[in-house]
């Protein structure tokens, strides 16, 4: 296959995405040149694709954004979640035009070959979504040459080979190589992100959160700092024994990429020891799946996913339905949830599992990720809940 001929693409085509069952869907390249392959999905969010594009939850991941004005806006070095972009690529509808506000300091497309992504533009995003809401999220590459050249017999075996997220543990791979103090505040216009420094977040009064990283979100910390904790970051491999001696009030457990039964191998037994220690835990994405399986339920690979911005749960001790913000391809198995483990939430797009309590643990976890704000406060009081919880 390496020695084959290169195939040149359709006239003006630069970009290609090759599903697994031998789909080709030419478009015009940007951002970085070369391939990458992954899990294709859609997002359905109409802002934030910066935000998106650096969530570790999306890594192994190449994103088709449904709606159809992605760059307008430029990039900056406010709107990110990590430090670096995780997701593969991403697939959009028109041509990235000049970025248009305030506070763009660099183009999309040139952010996007400074961090090696690629993009694909000119894709009928409309008719690609409809493809995967009908045969779920498939394995594919996106590819970029200016010379329009392509193996295709190569991308086409590379789609083909590649093992697919359900198995992978890919919380190792995002993760923070060390220990740290959460220093970041919240922004403000004109202002950018507040340090704490030895202000709020770092106040000895402050209750002490200690998050452990599977893939987190910056803003997660802050809404934390917000609700009145300070928070110590660690690795997702740290043990119970070194969680403890940092002597926590509270654990969070973060958002993250991949299978959460492969995460499971490693994060469960520590969760465990931390629901015996009868510490406050609070869970979202990642951590919300890995809290079910700590406590016996399953976990289920889902068709096709939630990802946006505009997803409506219902809270179901009032009724009262929160606007969310969904990344997740796998999901908590209502059925497998054991007597002391209360469903506490409901998607109703579809009626997944969205939220669950334990009734004998201090501890929650919610499915969705209310730090991304698209309520936009719907639900903080997740975080006002759980830092209450920590005297």
């Amino acid at each position: 296959m390496a020695d084959a001929k290169p195939t040149p693409a359709p006239t003006g085509a630069t970009g290609v995405l090759v599903l697994a069952d031998g789909t080709l869907i030419w478009g015009r390249g940007f951002g970085a040149e070369g391939q990458a392959v992954g899990e294709v999905c859609y997002n359905t969010a109409m802002t934030g694709y910066q935000e998106v594009m650096t969530d570790p939850s999306y890594a192994g991941q190449i994103v088709t954004f449904t709606f159809p004005h992605i760059g307008n806006v430029g990039t900056n070095a406010e709107d990110v979640e990590a430090d670096s972009p995780h997701a593969l690529g991403m697939i959009v509808r028109e041509d990235v035009t000049a970025p248009s506000n305030f506070r763009s300091i660099e183009p999309l497309g040139a952010w996007m070959k400074a961090h090696g992504q690629i993009g694909l533009a000119g894709i009928d995003t409309r008719a690609l979504t409809r493809r995967m809401r009908t045969i779920g999220a498939p394995n594919g590459v996106i590819a970029h040459a200016a010379d329009g050249q392509f193996d295709l017999d190569a991308l086409l075996e590379l789609a083909r080979d590649w093992p697919g997220l359900e198995g992978m543990d890919l919380a190792k791979t995002v993760t923070t190589a060390t220990d740290y103090d959460w220093e970041g505040g919240v922004w403000r216009l004109g202002f950018g992100y507040e340090k704490s420094g030895e202000g709020a977040a770092n106040a000895p009064a402050r209750p002490h959160v200690v998050a452990v990283d599977y893939g987190s979100k910056r803003n997660i910390f802050r809404n934390l700092v917000k609700a009145g904790a300070k928070v110590t970051v660690v690795p997702a491999t740290t043990s119970f024994e070194a969680i403890m001696a940092l002597k926590p009030d509270g654990i969070f457990l973060s958002n993250g990429p991949g299978d959460p039964a492969a995460t499971a191998e490693y994060a469960v037994p520590v969760i465990r020891k931390l629901l015996d220690a009868n510490l406050p835990l609070f869970g979202i994405c990642l951590g919300h799946q890995l809290l079910g399986l700590t406590v016996g339920a399953r976990t289920i690979k889902m068709f096709q996913g939630h990802r946006g911005a505009n997803h409506p749960v219902k809270r179901l001790s009032d009724g009262v339905v929160e606007i969310t913000s969904m990344n997740h391809g796998f999901a908590v198995e209502r059925e497998s949830l054991p007597a002391h483990a209360r469903e506490t939430h409901v998607s109703l797009f579809d009626g997944s599992n969205a939220g669950l309590e334990l009734t004998d643990r201090q501890a929650f976890s919610v499915q969705y990720h209310p730090e991304a704000s698209p309520g936009p406060q719907d639900s903080f009081y997740l975080f006002e809940r759980f830092v209450g919880m920590l005297g």
